[in-house]
């Protein structure tokens, strides 16, 4: 995985959850880049969250999702541990406190990196109703245009009529994320509406496109991985399957087993 990878995976995530927090494990971070996982913490798309209240037990084979406890000794150090009711041979099973570390991510934190990979101020006018949240007052050669990020389950940049895939404007360097000023200027000089708020229905259209055309894409990667789990079950079943998840949008089996084959 490259450092812009790991930052466009959190971003889809932040997307798929139409903006609210997502949280990644720290046990999850310790499979992406350090460097970026350096830059998402120091660039504020990385910020600390409470820790996770649930985990995997290790204490066997089982794998099974407990509920964690904590005890506080009267000298001041904690401890946390899950308690078995499945095993007779097993009681508590210590977790260390790293695998109770959580990160969070949402909409606002994105629109901080932007604003300050850009030098923006940030605005302080309140999210639209229509998946909008406006970043800052964005200057281009020609003129100056709200700026704002689609959080409607594909991340974008959009100005008046112009909407641009965040990721697509991605970059590292010298160990941080930047964005393509060049490009957001000329989207800023070509946007044919002086309303800050207000998006066309044409932009909306080609919003709702991306959307779905992320939200085949999200099936078509989990019927992979499916597959190399279980290869041996039939389409339909897989199909089954991601219809159970999040993902499936309240769409059923057969409308998923439609596109996950493209």
């Amino acid at each position: 995985m490259t450092p812009e990878a790991a930052l466009i995976e959190l971003l889809g995530r932040v997307g798929a959850r139409l903006g609210e927090s997502v949280t990644v494990s720290t046990e999850e971070l310790n499979q992406w880049p350090a460097a970026a996982v350096s830059a998402l913490k120091s660039q504020g798309l990385l910020l600390k969250a409470r820790p996770a209240k649930s985990v995997i037990c290790d204490g066997c084979e089982q794998d099974c999702s407990m509920p964690v406890q904590t005890v506080t000794r009267a000298n001041g150090s904690v401890t946390s541990f899950v308690v078995c009711d499945k095993r007779s041979d097993t009681n508590r099973v210590p977790i260390p406190a790293a695998r109770l570390a959580l990160w969070r991510c949402d909409g606002q934190a994105v629109c901080g990196f932007v604003a300050a990979c850009l030098g923006l101020q940030q605005t302080t006018v309140q999210p639209s109703e229509d998946g909008l949240l406006p970043i800052g007052m964005a200057r281009g050669n020609k003129r100056t245009q709200m700026l704002c990020l689609r959080v409607h389950g594909h991340l974008a940049l959009v100005v008046g009529t112009n909407a641009m895939p965040l990721a697509d404007v991605i970059g590292i360097e010298n160990g941080g994320f930047t964005l393509d000023h060049a490009v957001l200027h000329q989207m800023v000089d070509a946007a044919t509406t002086a309303d800050t708020r207000h998006t066309p229905n044409t932009t909306k259209r080609d919003a709702r496109k991306i959307d779905t055309q992320t939200r085949y894409a999200s099936w078509q990667k989990a019927y992979k991985a499916l597959r190399k789990k279980r290869p041996n079950e039939s389409d339909v079943w897989y199909s089954q399957q991601i219809a159970k998840t999040p993902i499936a949008q309240g769409r059923d089996a057969s409308t998923i087993k439609k596109h996950m084959l493209a």
